[in-house]
């Protein structure tokens, strides 16, 4: 009976993508995927694969015999001499004492070793693996500033640390007809008054002015559910502390912005010092 096409489900920016007829590479990807799950699945799947390799090497153990110290048909005593074994542990209560017993053992030996390195490795390059922790404002608001329409939005690092040599993208999409009547989803980068920083503490504004060559000029809420209008945000940099790169990203769908509006200010200055708010980050209020 032949197969379907194999049919793959992820999610992506908040949002379900389906993918039909992806390739099958499970064993050639297994260690992407043991880097993308979360650490409490990463330890199960290691004590639950420990677990079940002890469990053959018992009942191997169990059908060639010739173990010293093992109970009468206790399959626990054959499994703990198999932990024994393979933990390298050898209490010396239980040992082999016929051939195929001692064949299964350096098997087992020799097995365990090759585990070992490669659980080690496994969990150090997990261990190992940083990830950004980057808070984006949840509105970009649309607003004057400087008589301009200007497109804001805020982002910082949620961490204590900064980021440093930060590049920000910022990529409009929208649906588009061709000619030929074909729906197309086009890509455009917008410029940004700033897009690089030397470094990225609590809290940057990043902007767009909308002059007459932005494709956001004389655009209104409605003209940008229409054309499906997504604005995907990324920034690279580096993390000062690990100094590892830093990869965020984060999707504004139509709905997320607001016309008329602006962030709420969140650094004051009082008495030469400066106090940066973070429970306004996510505020806006009307212009």
């Amino acid at each position: 009976m032949e197969k379907g096409p194999r049919i793959e489900r992820r999610v992506v920016d908040n949002v379900l993508v389906t993918v039909i007829g992806a390739e099958r590479a499970l064993l050639g990807d297994l260690h992407h995927r043991f880097l993308r799950i979360p650490w409490w699945l990463a330890l199960s799947s290691i004590v639950c694969f420990f677990l079940g390799v002890n469990v053959l090497f018992a009942l191997a153990y169990e059908l060639v015999g010739g173990v010293v110290g093992v109970g009468q048909g206790s399959f626990l005593d054959y499994f703990s001499f198999s932990v024994h074994t393979m933990a390298t542990i050898g209490y010396g209560s239980m040992y082999p004492v016929s051939k195929a017993a001692q064949l299964l053992v350096i098997a087992e030996a020799v097995f365990g070793l090759l585990v070992t390195a490669l659980v080690t490795g496994l969990v150090f390059s997990k261990f190992s693996q940083t990830s950004g922790k980057v808070v984006f404002s949840r509105r970009a608001t649309i607003s004057d500033m400087d008589g301009v329409p200007t497109l804001v939005f805020r982002l910082g690092n949620g961490r204590s640390n900064q980021i440093v040599e930060a590049t920000i993208r910022v990529t409009l999409v929208r649906t588009e007809k061709t000619r030929e009547g074909q729906t197309f989803y086009r890509m455009y980068d917008l410029p940004l008054v700033r897009e690089r920083s030397p470094a990225i503490s609590r809290s940057w504004t990043v902007m767009h002015r909308i002059d007459e060559g932005s494709l956001l000029y004389q655009r209104a809420g409605e003209d940008l559910q229409r054309d499906e209008v997504e604005l995907i945000v990324s920034l690279v940099g580096t993390d000062d502390i690990s100094l590892t790169p830093v990869h965020a990203r984060h999707r504004y769908v139509d709905a997320d912005i607001v016309f008329g509006h602006r962030h709420v200010d969140v650094l004051q200055e009082s008495e030469g010092a400066l106090t940066l708010d973070l429970r306004k980050f996510h505020e806006i209020e009307p212009v």
